[in-house]
């Protein structure tokens, strides 16, 4: 064999094996992983409105996702129907505390729609919750349509487009779908503030959320970088 073929044949073979070595299915699928971003955890609040202890939990405690970098791991839902039924054929609303609730239910469903992103619709509806308002067993007060527009005012959203929202029955249309997504719970919800996390209930460890949502959390090394006041002191079982 010449020199010259020789030489070929080793470029030839070098190339082959430079080639496969690049197309190695093991190595496109390191590559690709190292490309996948861990999913969020999500985390649901079923509740309603003029209720004391979700106004609590609204107010004191998932406050906290916003005042932290927690929101960077979460897929935030809030779901404003709690303990309200339906009454068939027409589906007249029922709810626990009246119709201000139901009103403000309602308001609160509107917001979300309107603004699904979660710093928006929280701020306004933190901004309702935080008022402290009165319960009342009548129709719905002027009282709580001015909370919630001066809450929309604070909040740099357009009031219009939540009464249309409202007065177009809209609004009731959001609502019965929260209703349907609570029927269909599994397990039952069985009082508010209902807290699901990753769909699972935490029951009466609602208050605990953090150390549930860090616990579900894939990425250690990224919450290990959210602020000390969130998964670092939180990372924690369960049950301890």
């Amino acid at each position: 064999m010449s020199f010259s073929k020789l030489l070929s044949l080793l470029l030839l073979v070098n190339f082959i094996f430079i080639y496969q070595s690049h197309s190695s299915p093991d190595n496109n699928v390191t590559k690709a992983q190292s490309h996948i971003k861990p999913k969020k955890v999500h985390l649901s609040l079923y509740y309603e409105s003029l209720c004391p202890y979700c106004r609590s939990f609204i107010v004191s405690q998932l406050v906290k996702v916003f005042n932290t970098d927690l929101l960077n791991i979460i897929n935030l839902r809030l779901v404003p129907w709690g303990n309200a039924q339906y009454v068939k054929p027409n589906k007249t609303i029922i709810c626990q505390h009246g119709e201000d609730e139901c009103y403000l239910n309602t308001i609160h469903a509107c917001a979300i729609s309107i603004w699904p992103d979660p710093r928006k619709h929280f701020n306004f509806i933190y901004c309702i919750e935080n008022q402290g308002l009165p319960i009342k067993d009548n129709q719905h007060s002027d009282g709580m349509e001015a909370v919630w527009k001066a809450c929309s005012a604070r909040s740099g959203m357009d009031q219009k487009l939540i009464k249309d929202c409202y007065d177009s029955g809209y609004g009731r249309k959001l609502l019965l779908q929260y209703a349907t997504e609570t029927d269909h719970l599994y397990p039952k919800h069985l009082y508010v503030p209902w807290v699901t996390v990753n769909n699972q209930p935490l029951y009466d460890k609602y208050e605990d959320f953090i150390t549930y949502v860090c616990n579900a959390y894939k990425d250690k090394d990224l919450w290990r970088n959210i602020e000390a006041t969130t998964c670092d002191r939180s990372h924690k079982s369960p049950n301890s």
